[in-house]
């Protein structure tokens, strides 16, 4: 199963990788809403957790987006 995990505060996204990862998943974590996006684009995704309140395109906008 491939996550999506997009969060500017690295201390959080960086936690929710490693419980992810401890259950076998794969985990594409970005800090920045561009980088996701081009996730988005090239990888199929399962589940996305996302930040709504990310400079750039916010949470619902990527939602909106997938």
């Amino acid at each position: 199963m491939n996550i999506l995990v997009l969060d500017d505060e690295k201390e959080i996204a960086d936690l929710v990788e490693v419980y992810l990862k401890n259950e076998n998943y794969n985990v594409y974590k970005f800090y920045t809403s561009q980088e996701a996006v081009e996730c988005i684009n090239t990888v199929k995704l399962d589940l996305a957790i996302l930040d709504v309140m990310i400079k750039d395109k916010d949470g619902f906008e990527i939602c909106k987006l997938i």
